[in-house]
């Protein structure tokens, strides 16, 4: 399977502190599906997966993050970035209702892609401690925003609602997979 990068991380601009650090996942689309995508298969395959994939994931991004800061290579970042909005979307318009331990290594390993990404960006930041506390609590947010959705399981049809919004992320994460976005 070839594919084009992603490029979802480009360089372009200086990570300053808090604030940028804080809007970064929330401007990024590439963040955006799959933080969004983590909190809803969380919500979607209940207790004790609701709380423990939105930790598991900021937990195993810090892994990344130092791997990134200090340059060790991690193959396909951007490609794993991309991916895993297509994965993580589908494993919800599926309804894949994996064990907890296979859900959060899934999760785990595409936090590894996005911290590592960050890793490498972090060294050039005004104030590195600043911009990491700001994106890792913009993660969060997404996460929160996800399980949020996810309640939309209870209602009449909520769980073809939830379906739909994981086919949604699967697009986004594919159109950044193939370039197009």
């Amino acid at each position: 399977m070839m594919s084009l990068p992603a490029a979802a991380h480009t360089g372009e601009g200086m990570a300053g502190g808090l604030m940028s650090g804080f809007t970064h996942p929330l401007f990024g689309w590439d963040h955006v599906v799959a933080m969004v995508a983590v909190g809803l298969w969380g919500a979607f395959l209940g207790k004790p997966a609701i709380w423990i994939l939105p930790v598991v994931f900021p937990l195993v991004m810090a892994f990344g993050g130092a791997l990134g800061v200090a340059g060790i290579e991690v193959p396909a970042v951007e490609t794993g970035i991309a991916l895993s909005g297509v994965v993580l979307g589908l494993l919800v318009a599926l309804a894949v209702r994996a064990p907890l331990w296979v859900a959060a290594v899934i999760v785990g390993v595409f936090a590894i892609f996005h911290g590592h990404a960050h890793g490498t960006e972090l060294p050039d930041a005004a104030n590195p401690f600043a911009y990491a506390v700001g994106f890792v609590t913009g993660t969060g947010l997404l996460h929160l925003a996800g399980i949020a959705l996810g309640f939309v399981v209870a209602l009449p049809k909520g769980d073809w609602i939830v379906r739909a919004a994981g086919v949604a992320i699967a697009i986004v994460g594919g159109l950044f997979l193939t370039g197009y976005a």
